[in-house]
């Protein structure tokens, strides 16, 4: 098993502001982990109140992105880090993108909420919300445990996951169409249910870079456009 070990430097300063910024963005990950649950929630309960909760809180996440990114690049500058600490701080900022965007795609999926709450259920599609969702939700806990492990063997397992988040997003979208084309009056409704899920999709493919990043922070290894079984 593939394992990072930081150096210690002579600098006490240097080792808790390296520490620091890991703290941030697990801390920035743990809310955006919050931020999918309750999207997810409120859409399978039609919980407009819940949603609009996660609608207000993403400016949080957007304001600690904003946060770390800053204080990585202080680092950047005061510490000119090399080798592993660089990685590090790299894999950090290119990470608090990804939960961001993880975020956002949360605000999406509590916009489809309210449309739905104010519309009616839709017909169909709340067992693929719920199934994806739940696949999406352990891959991006998975993603972060490796990285706060320097785990990249676990890291490698978790990216292999979004191939059948993939295949269940593409069986469940051709479901629904045939669906829709059979009752035009479900479309609008269940346009929206299509879109939480496109949104759920893309989460995990946030959740496979995070799980990149592990890699290139424990191997040294950019495996972003490369095949993966080849890797294994």
């Amino acid at each position: 098993m593939d394992k990072l070990h930081l150096d210690q430097h002579i600098s006490r300063h240097f080792n808790e502001e390296l520490e620091l910024i890991k703290s941030q963005m697990l801390e920035m990950g743990g809310r955006v982990e919050n931020q999918l649950a309750d999207a997810i929630r409120a859409l399978e309960d039609a919980n407009s109140e819940l949603a609009e909760t996660v609608i207000d809180r993403e400016a949080v996440i957007d304001a600690m992105e904003m946060q770390i990114d800053e204080d990585c690049t202080t680092l950047i500058a005061r510490r000119q880090p090399a080798a592993t600490d660089l990685r590090l701080v790299m894999a950090v900022t290119k990470t608090i993108r990804d939960l961001e965007r993880i975020g956002d795609e949360a605000k999406k999926i509590a916009k489809m909420a309210i449309l739905l709450s104010e519309e009616g259920s839709a017909p169909r599609g709340y067992v693929e919300i719920r199934h994806i969702g739940n696949g999406v939700r352990k891959m991006v806990s998975d993603s972060l445990d490796s990285f706060t492990r320097y785990d990249a063997d676990s890291a490698l397992e978790t990216l292999q996951s979004d191939r059948q988040i993939d295949l269940d997003y593409k069986s469940a979208v051709r479901e629904l169409i045939t669906y829709m084309m059979e009752d035009p009056r479900s479309i609008s409704r269940v346009m929206n249910i299509l879109w939480a899920l496109r949104a759920l999709e893309r989460v995990g493919d946030h959740a496979k870079n995070i799980c990149e990043q592990t890699v290139y922070l424990v191997k040294g290894q950019d495996i972003r456009h490369s095949n993966i079984d080849e890797l294994e």
